[in-house]
């Protein structure tokens, strides 16, 4: 097994840890679903699936992890942008 596939399989372990724990965190409660921390872990392990994914084929698995980082930047950005409003509102 060469060095580039061993760093593959490391950064595709990675992200599954990844998510699992975002997600682990939000059942017990110690994360909301919007909060910018559960959606930078999802969007950091999805990256990591779609370099793992894309490296092995596996383009379906690919394809769906790269509409999964999709909907966190999303999320990230209409949070953002619903602070942004909040703070403006206040006199």
């Amino acid at each position: 097994m060469g060095a580039e596939i061993i760093v593959i399989e490391i950064i595709g372990w990675a992200a599954a840890a990844i998510i699992l724990a975002a997600y682990i965190l939000l059942s017990i409660g110690k994360l909301n679903g919007r909060s910018p921390l559960y959606q930078w872990m999802n969007v950091v392990g999805a990256g990591g699936f779609i370099i793992n994914s894309g490296y092995n084929g596996a383009l379906p698995s690919a394809g769906l992890n790269i509409i999964w980082a999709a909907m966190g930047l999303f999320t990230l950005w209409s949070v953002r942008r619903a602070r942004q409003t909040a703070r403006a509102a206040v006199p």
